[in-house]
């Protein structure tokens, strides 16, 4: 897998999708002037009630938006306070292990969001004055955002391996199994920190329970992710989306398995918490597949704290020129590119749609054989690229390789990532303090 390649579980999804009502991320910095304004100090910094009140206010904003039932504001708020508070500790993390985000990649996300909604800058802060927010606030919300990102990829996802036996292991799997699945569904979890006592065990064990025992008397299951679960996506009902039964922990496969849509899976328990799944959909992968492929090779200059986005995107622009006046694009990436193909004068062989980022992917679609693009932004930096030829290709079992390939990193991946975030947030000091 090549450093730039993407699985499903980092696209950027936000920038795809971001709308104008955003809820903040991560607790800025207010001025406090009495303890009674602090909901709770993580580490050296505060959350004070003034950003809980309005992270509230946006959050009910967006459930209403999704139509989605409002939970008791009592425990909307405790649950959104500990969604801050870990943001908060990611945050911190990030910033005390050395990553930095560029303000230009800051300001080129906000025109991306704001010609997303048809709108240019002046437009966007009127949009978000109207809903009582403002860029600034937006500006720290993509900041923490990119700061946890960051933070993510380099613990979690640039450590995630995935061998030849494995891949050969679970196609063999698979096979016995018949054809692999792939389910829209949404879950819940309740988590237990790690080293949690019995009685920590139990109260958690119980607050699940009392959700199915809701969800099997009718509620609805949107309302309960809001006001219970402790996932990342509970403000979303807690939904995947379409996942491939190996794209998903092994837990998570055998439960939905057996259910029909609508149905809810009983209660699951992993070194994470407790989970509850609800099946909305589910549907066969195995179709034959014939794409176009691309054969390209690019020159990667990545950002970090020594080079900026102005000195990357630089750099390029002059290796470009080089090109233009007949030095060789693979000379070039040898001497030049910070990727793992430079070796191999910057040649990614042949790629299939959907394996690159969607700005790398976007560029590469865009050139004749041939053609060098201009400089290309992608989160792991900027590229020249490079298309050499295309071809028609029947990519099936390369098709199911790749997606075993993916399968196993994004299972692997989640499951870390799951176990990173509790890790910080429970190494984390926290002290909270009276809401009313």
């Amino acid at each position: 897998m090549k450093s730039f390649l993407r699985p499903d579980w980092l696209r950027p999804r936000w920038l795809l999708a971001l709308c104008l009502v955003l809820p903040a991320m991560g607790a800025a910095q207010a001025a406090v002037t009495t303890l009674d304004h602090i909901a709770a100090i993580v580490n050296d910094e505060v959350i004070t009630r003034q950003e809980l009140t309005r992270r509230y206010e946006e959050t009910v904003r967006t459930l209403k938006q999704q139509n989605t039932p409002l939970p008791p504001r009592e425990i909307l708020e405790k649950q959104l306070l500990e969604r801050m508070i870990t943001e908060l500790a990611l945050q911190q993390h990030a910033r005390t292990t050395g990553i930095r985000v560029d303000p230009a990649q800051i300001e080129r996300a906000l025109q991306r969001i704001a010609a997303q909604n048809r709108l240019d800058l002046a437009g966007l802060a009127a949009a978000l004055e109207r809903d009582g927010q403002s860029l600034e606030s937006l500006r720290a919300t993509l900041r923490n955002e990119f700061l946890i990102a960051r933070a993510r990829e380099r613990d979690v996802d640039n450590r995630i391996t995935v061998t030849d036996a494995e891949i050969e292991g679970y196609l063999q799997t698979q096979i016995q199994q018949g054809v692999e699945n792939e389910y829209n569904f949404a879950h819940i979890l309740i988590t237990v920190p790690e080293g949690a006592s019995p009685e920590v065990i139990q109260a958690r064990r119980a607050r699940a329970e009392n959700v199915l025992a809701q969800l099997a008397a009718g509620a609805d299951f949107a309302q309960l992710s809001a006001s219970h679960s402790d996932a990342p996506n509970a403000l979303q009902g807690g939904a995947f989306g379409w996942r491939a039964s190996g794209k998903i922990p092994t837990l998570f496969a055998e439960a939905l398995k057996p259910l029909q849509p609508g149905q809810v899976s009983p209660l699951l328990r992993s070194s994470n918490g407790f989970h509850i799944l609800k099946l909305y959909d589910k549907r066969g992968l195995d179709a034959t597949l014939t794409v176009t492929q691309t054969r390209v090779r690019h020159i990667l200059i990545k950002t970090n704290e020594l080079t900026s986005e102005a000195d990357a995107r630089n750099r390029l622009l002059q290796l470009k020129e080089r090109i233009d006046n007949g030095v060789k694009f693979d000379e070039l990436a040898r001497l030049h590119s910070e990727d793992a193909s430079a070796n191999k004068g910057g040649d990614l062989g042949w790629i299939n749609p959907g394996d690159t980022v969607p700005e790398f992917e976007k560029a590469m679609n865009a050139l004749r054989p041939g053609e060098v693009s201009q400089p290309v932004q992608s989160p792991f930096g900027w590229h020249l690229i490079q298309v050499l030829e295309r071809r028609e290709q029947d990519v099936t079992q390369e098709r199911q390789k790749l997606l075993a390939r993916q399968a196993i990193r994004e299972r692997k991946a989640e499951e870390a990532f799951q176990d990173w975030v509790r890790q910080i947030r429970d190494s984390a000091y926290v002290e909270l303090r009276p809401l009313n």
